[in-house]
This record gives C-alpha cells, structure tokens and sequence, in this order.
C-alpha cells in the first residue's frame, strides 16, 4: 500500500488567529461549505484541505485552523503541531488578520512564525466592510509584509485582487503547471462514517501511513468532513473523515458546532461513491450505527461495514467471530449485502483488504447489465419463481432494463398496474446480486405497467372506409 501521492498542485496555506474568518475565506475560495463557520474560537480543529481554482489554474487550499493564540480547547496543542506541519509544506501563505481588532500580540506571533518559511506570504486584512477597520488599517502595515489586502470574506470584496497576487507569486516561483493537476474522472469517493469514538481518523491515519488527522479519546473530535487523496494500486481514492453523528437528541442538547459537524457528515456521504461504516469491535453495532448505514444506505452509497478495534478480540476463539458477525447481521439485517471485515487501525490489520473491498464494492456499483442478459435472467427466473404482488394480481413479467447506475437502478415492465410483493421484490434482488455481482451496493427497483398498443391510424381509416360503403340498395 502507497501513501497520499506526492503534491501535485501548488498548496496555499491560510494562517492566523482563531475567529478572523479563515474558514469563511475557505469556503469563498474553493465555492464550497466544507469549513464550518462559527463565533466560537477554534472551531475548525483539523487541517482542512481542498481543491480551488483561479482564472482555470488550480490549487490546493488548505485551512489550518485557529493554531495560534490560545483557546479553551483540550486538544489545542494537537491542533498547532498539525498547522504547523501544513504551514511547513506551503507554496505561499495568506496571513489573515481581523480588521476590526486591529494588530493584536497573537497577530505578532504569527508574522514571526510565518517569517521563518521560505514561503511568501500575503497579508489578508478582513472584515474590511466595516469602518473600525478601514480605520485601523495602519497598523498592520508595521508588519513589513509586502503585500497587503483589504478584504471582507464574508461578502468576497477584495477577495480577486488577493487571489491574483496569489497566483502571481506562484508563477514566479514555478509552482504553477506541475503535471497531475487534473482531475481523476475514476476517483472513488470514500466516506469513513460512525459513530464519535470508533476509531475513524486512526483507520484514516493508518490508511494514508501519516498522522493526518488529529486522534484523541474525546468524542467529537473531528468537526470538519477532512478529505485526503490516497493513491494505491493505480486506484485513486479520495478519504473523507467525517464527524461522529451521535443521536438527535443528543445533537440537539449539543453545541451549535456539533449540529453543523453532524450536517457536513451527511454531505460527505451524499457525494460518496462508497460509505465505510465503522463500528466498535468491542461493543458491536447499535441502533445508531444502523441509523447511520440507513442513511447512507438511503443516499445511494455502496456499504462496507468496518468492525474497528478487532485487536482487542484476540484470544477469544472461531466461535466468537461467528457469533459476532451472526449478531452484526441480525442488528442490520437491511445490510446483509454489506461487506463485513474485522481490522485494527491501530495494527493495520485487514487495512489493505479495507481498499480492496472498496475498489470491487465502487465498481458494483456503476455495472451495467446488458438488456440481452438481463432479460434471460428475468425469463428463468420467472418462470422458475413466479412474480407475486400485494393484491394478489396475476403478474407477468414482460421485459426490464436498467435505466441507471450509481446505485444500479432496473425497471420492470409488467400486464399489470401493480407493484412487487415486498418478499418478491427482496428475492429479486438479490438474485440480480448475486447473478450480476452487485456486491456492497444498494439496488433500485420499479415496476410499470407495460402500455397497450394502441390502434394504428390505418386500420381507424380502414374502419371509416367499411363504414361508408354503399349498400346494394344503392
């Protein structure tokens, strides 16, 4: 198994204080809203990194979070070192300072951190719609930075002007055009899902063989939907960390920045190819976790079910594995499709056998059956298992097709206006499952009622010339 793939597009760092409004820029830049934006100070905790462009060249633009100055957060030391870590990889660094507050002793702090890199940096000065700092403007001039913006990311004013400095710099530095920065059509979307506390950025971290994303016993940790590119094999993945999705309830009694944590996760798995769900070997799965697959199982994503901490069963014999995975199916009997593997992220255990299924599960899922061979499966098996419907309608089954992929999606067209008993309907799919090889992915099915042939305009002519023959009276 290879790491990330080496650095293909020019990376452009954005520093500063907690709550200046970095990840409101974030978001400006890339058109997205994967940074979650908040009054409370070091909201964003991961380095969170994603693709922009400008005047079609891109970048890879990343968000440290708020590592300087301090904040109440008990994993803020973890926060600096990987903020750190980013600011040491940058091509060109925007400093981002609050105009409204003017220069403050952390500002300072920073404009010397960043003065150690080889990086240039740009001086962003937000909130710039409002008069108190037009006002103070000055006083961040005293910094020596050559480069100076007034912009409000809130309302993208000022916003060009600074990204066309930015590529500027790049492009005299020859960091511009490197090979690689297009896009991978055959990219699989990952989204590593679960519940707070399963080991989801250690499977992450153990996956990309760096620590990406910070790991920590308290729950919540991860905020933000953190996606990394993982080449491996000539398959290219994107991993995306989400957040812990805990009940409603829960959520609800929770922080502002929980709720939006929790909404991010669920964006993450509408845009994946593949949803891993991570459960607790040690406790196996709950009705949350099932909530989860449901939803995700809803959205259409391929499932793999991921049983986490799988070290700390060893010892306990054949018959343990059995009857825990016997006891997996039972509690999420509406995944019995899923792929189940037992891994340690802590070991690395399976981990490659983690990809695998990932690469088959996202293939399923964009098959396409020929209409010839779908429809020789559809003359045995009904014949051999005749249709059955919920009002008890004689059903024939005249022809199907696949009208989709991404899940797969069939239509089947019947005599009748009428729908499939729900039994028939789970029999026939999983028979085309397991003919077909759909493994790990839902499957869509409806039925219409195939519309009679209506009666040509010639024989309606002909109807009408019969009609007027004389008789022979005439």
């Amino acid at each position: 198994m290879t790491g990330p793939s080496a650095r293909a597009l020019p990376t452009v760092v954005l520093v500063g204080r907690p709550n200046v409004g970095k990840s409101t820029l974030f978001n400006r830049i890339t058109r997205t809203r994967r940074a979650i934006v908040n009054a409370m100070a070091g909201t964003t905790r991961d380095v969170l990194a994603h693709e922009a462009s400008w005047n079609e060249v891109p970048l890879r633009l990343v968000d440290t979070g708020g590592i300087f100055g301090h904040t109440e957060d008990p994993l803020h030391d973890m926060v600096v070192e990987h903020g750190k870590r980013a600011i040491a990889q940058a091509d060109l660094i925007i400093f981002v300072v609050d105009g409204r507050e003017g220069r403050l002793p952390g500002d300072d702090e920073i404009a010397a951190a960043v003065r150690t890199t080889s990086a240039p940096v740009l001086l962003a000065v937000n909130k710039a719609d409002d008069k108190r700092a037009r006002d103070r403007m000055y006083e961040f001039f005293s910094f020596g930075f050559d480069h100076v913006f007034e912009i409000a990311a809130e309302h993208g004013t000022g916003v060009p002007e600074l990204l066309d400095e930015a590529l500027a710099q790049l492009k005299a530095a020859g960091k511009v055009g490197r090979s690689g920065s297009e896009e991978n059509p055959d990219e699989i979307a990952v989204a590593i899902v679960g519940r707070p506390n399963v080991g989801k950025s250690s499977l992450v971290n153990r996956l990309l063989r760096e620590e990406r994303l910070i790991v920590s016993d308290i729950p919540g940790t991860t905020r933000d939907a953190i996606d990394t590119v993982l080449q491996w094999h000539k398959r290219t993945f994107r991993i995306v960390d989400t957040a812990g999705i805990r009940r409603p309830g829960k959520v609800a009694s929770a922080h502002a920045v929980e709720m939006v944590s929790v909404l991010t996760a669920k964006r993450a798995m509408e845009r994946a190819d593949v949803a891993v769900l991570v459960i607790d070997a040690s406790q196996g799965a709950t009705d949350q976790d099932a909530a989860i697959a449901g939803e995700a199982e809803r959205l259409g994503c391929g499932m793999i079910i991921a049983a986490n901490k799988w070290d700390l069963t060893k010892g306990e014999g054949d018959r343990y594995y059995k009857d825990f995975d016997e006891e997996q199916r039972f509690r999420m009997k509406f995944l019995d499709y899923a792929p189940l593997l037992h891994i340690s992220a802590l070991t690395g255990e399976r981990a490659p056998k983690l990809l695998e299924t990932v690469d088959r599960v996202a293939a399923a899922r964009k098959k396409r059956v020929t209409t010839g061979e779908l429809n020789r499966f559809v003359e045995r098996l009904a014949r051999e298992h005749p249709p059955s419907s919920p009002d008890k309608k004689h059903v024939k089954i005249l022809y199907a097709a696949q009208t989709g992929v991404a899940p797969p999606q069939f239509v089947f067209f019947t005599n009748v206006a009428t729908g499939f008993h729900f039994s028939y309907e789970r029999f026939l799919i999983n028979s085309l499952r397991e003919t077909f090889g759909f493994e790990g992915t839902p499957i869509r099915i409806s039925v219409r009622r195939r519309e009679g042939r209506r009666q040509s305009p010639k024989g309606e002519e002909g109807k009408r010339v019969r009609k007027a023959r004389p008789t022979s009276k005439d």
